[in-house]
């Protein structure tokens, strides 16, 4: 039950983001044991890996996704009104609980090929999504979303309720899986809605909220319009604004707004690269990250970012800061690793037990290869990370101390099967845009 890996070049992701080279950690079943300098401890009954110098860090946590979208993914790009000629029909006819799990299974292999071991994920029959990362080995926020809109899973309030009672109870106490309530967004919800939601968030301390907040003009214009107010104050109106709130996106915050969100002790989920490709902006990640608010690099929706990978995400976190900054020192690479791991995990409420390779912590972690041409030389493990790395170099993930892929080979997932569904569902979804084209 126990396993050294030693030869490693290791970025704890502590606070400190201090660096090891060459370093050991020690994993007794679940949980980290031990990290150092040198080739660690000598235990002839323990499971010895040399990595040769490869980097091993903690696991990355994508704090913000909607993983059965990917079977949405490139659907429509040159189309623009493609949210309301396809994806909104298409998802109230096909999305059912067999078309979650493939696209939860296709997103699982994603992840872990990836190097992402934590994803928190807002969608529909959430608790289908919840037992495939729990097959996968993955960890999991899994929130079933509320909205107002005729959403695929719920035609009232009450059924959505109905839903999130069933995911906290299918999942309650589970050592990776964690449900979560969510309501869409402000304007899917309205503040009646998100009030109710606030009383049970009173009842369930314990269970995490993920909401959208403050994405786009639109959702400005509505909420002035209907409640002479910004969405953040009627989400705080609503006392949905607390601890254990995860808001994704949050382009449009001021700074009294960003005061109050660190006052209210929140978690921010930063989907840099779907907001540029909708062209909506780049939010004040450094202005909140000052303030003391934890935010996380996310993907969001394969739909919207068409990747669930995170290093597809880091270059372009520190390049848009740079861009606003005017300037190279903005968002240097060491904080991007930050966010995309402990910083992640504290966004999440998970600070404690995932994020860093901490003794007593979770055992999530991943080994990457430095052996790419694009990879050398290495002067600063984390710009090689941040601007040259792809996850094509990451060869080995672990979460809770089991092994999810070794060589690149996934070991808990049937991806042949999972390939062959999702070629499936996609020949139904042709069928219906051919149909819409009409």
């Amino acid at each position: 039950m126990t396993t050294i890996i030693q030869n490693a070049l290791l970025l704890t992701c502590e606070r400190d983001m201090s660096v090891i080279d060459p370093g050991f950690v020690t994993i007794k079943k679940d949980r980290i044991a031990a990290i150092g300098a040198g080739p660690g401890p000598d235990d002839p009954e323990a499971t010895v890996i040399d990595v040769g110098g490869d980097l091993v860090m903690p696991g990355m946590v994508n704090p913000h996704a909607h993983l059965p979208m990917t079977l949405f993914r490139g659907l429509g790009e040159d189309v623009d009104d493609r949210l309301f000629r396809y994806v909104l029909p298409m998802e109230r006819k096909f999305v059912t609980p067999r078309m979650v799990r493939i696209g939860t299974s296709l997103a699982a292999w994603e992840s872990i090929r990836a190097g992402v071991t934590t994803v928190a994920d807002m969608y529909y029959y959430e608790s289908e999504v919840g037992k495939i990362l729990d097959a996968a080995g993955l960890r999991g926020v899994v929130g079933q979303t509320i909205a107002d809109f005729n959403p695929p899973d719920h035609r009232t309030i009450d059924e959505g309720f109905d839903l999130i009672e069933t995911l906290v109870e299918t999942f309650r106490d589970h050592h990776r899986i964690i449900p979560s309530m969510a309501p869409h967004a402000p304007y899917s919800t309205g503040p009646s809605v998100m009030r109710r939601i606030a009383t049970w968030a009173d009842d369930h301390p314990d269970i995490p909220i993920q909401i959208h907040l403050a994405e786009m003009d639109s959702e400005m214009d509505w909420a002035q319009s209907m409640h002479g107010c910004r969405p953040l104050e009627l989400v705080d109106r609503s006392g949905l604004l607390r601890n254990g709130l995860i808001a994704a996106h949050c382009l449009h915050v001021n700074e009294s707004e960003i005061l109050r969100m660190a006052e209210a002790g929140i978690g921010v989920a930063h989907n840099a690269r779907s907001n540029a490709k909708a062209g909506r902006g780049i939010a004040p990640v450094e202005d909140m990250r000052r303030s003391g608010i934890p935010v996380g690099i996310a993907t969001d929706g394969p739909m919207s970012g068409n990747t669930l990978d995170l290093f597809s995400q880091f270059a372009a976190v520190s390049m848009f800061a740079k861009l606003r900054g005017k300037s190279r020192q903005p968002m240097p690479a060491r904080d991007i690793i930050q966010m995309a791991t402990c910083e992640g995990a504290e966004a999440l409420g998970l600070g404690r037990t995932i994020g860093s390779l901490t003794p007593g912590k979770q055992a999530d972690l991943i080994r990457i290869s430095m052996a790419s041409a694009r990879l050398q030389p290495i002067y600063d493990p984390y710009a090689a990370l941040v601007f040259a790395a792809t996850s094509d170099d990451v060869t080995d993930v672990m979460v809770a101390g089991c092994w999810l892929m070794r060589d690149r080979e996934i070991l808990t997932l049937d991806t042949k099967k999972t390939r062959r569904d999702a070629g499936q569902m996609a020949q139904e979804f042709k069928a219906e845009m051919a149909r819409i084209d009409q």
